[in-house]
């Protein structure tokens, strides 16, 4: 257990001494500002935009509320969510390639605790960003706004939190037996692209992961969360299934 512990704490060292926490941290709380800011500049954009046209284009008052601001979050979390797992998809990938994880192995630290201390550095990483960019947008909104007009928040942080550890989980399995972190992100985005061309095929969708990212619905009340139950459940198996699977593959890796 201590040399679990020991090999987490280095994780998170590496984390911090690359710059990639520091950089992620950057990320997300920008995401965070820019949520309510686009927002609250959406008239004053669309105003210069209709005095840019030559025949010019009368545009009416409009109205803008916390909706638009967190319609905002839901366009500007997954890609800050793309970043992480950009970031991260050389995690495994490097070990290998550099042979740094035999030294550890041998002196006693087990695969399954190296892949477990991996995910749970991305785990809490990706928490913590995301954490940081809701809080921002969270507080912003409400001293502009009044976050009580957004049906369902707190549901909808949580359906898109979700996402992110599902990601993370299939990352953690490609990284198992993939040689290249370009490798792990084809596979991500391949896992992503199959679930979303079959959400095009009738009620499947709902019980897609990808269905838990059709967060507007849910704001507007055209959706309620039992809806999304079945989806939820069925992320969070696939979730735990590929961090099952990616055990055994770390096992017969030669390292």
């Amino acid at each position: 257990m201590n040399s679990f512990f020991a090999f987490l704490k280095k994780e998170f060292f590496e984390l911090s001494r690359s710059g990639k926490l520091m950089i992620l941290s950057f990320i997300f709380i920008l995401f965070g500002i820019m949520n309510p800011a686009v927002a609250k500049l959406t008239p004053w954009i669309l105003e210069q935009s209709a005095d840019s046209f030559s025949h010019g284009i009368i545009i009416g008052e409009v109205t803008v509320t916390a909706m638009d601001s967190w319609l905002q979050f839901v366009k500007n979390i997954p890609m800050a969510m793309i970043v992480m797992l950009i970031m991260f998809s050389s995690t495994f990938t490097s070990e290998y390639s550099k042979g740094t994880l035999i030294p550890i192995v041998t002196k006693g630290l087990s695969r399954n605790n190296i892949v477990i201390s991996k995910i749970v550095v991305m785990i809490v990483t990706w928490s913590i960003g995301f954490g940081l960019c809701f809080g921002i947008t969270y507080g912003y909104t409400a001293y502009y706004w009044d976050n009580s007009v957004v049906n369902n928040l707190m549901f909808m942080v949580f359906c898109l939190w979700i996402m992110g550890i599902f990601l993370i989980c299939v990352l953690t399995l490609f990284s198992a037996f993939s040689n290249s972190s370009p490798q792990v992100m084809a596979g991500v985005g391949g896992v992503y692209a199959v679930m979303y061309i079959l959400g095009m095929f009738g009620k499947i969708k709902e019980y897609l992961p990808t269905f838990i990212l059709d967060s507007t619905s849910l704001m507007t009340s055209q959706s309620k969360p039992a809806d999304y139950f079945n989806a939820i459940l069925i992320t969070i198996t696939l979730s735990v299934l590929s961090l099952l699977a990616s055990l055994p593959i770390t096992h017969k890796r030669q390292l």
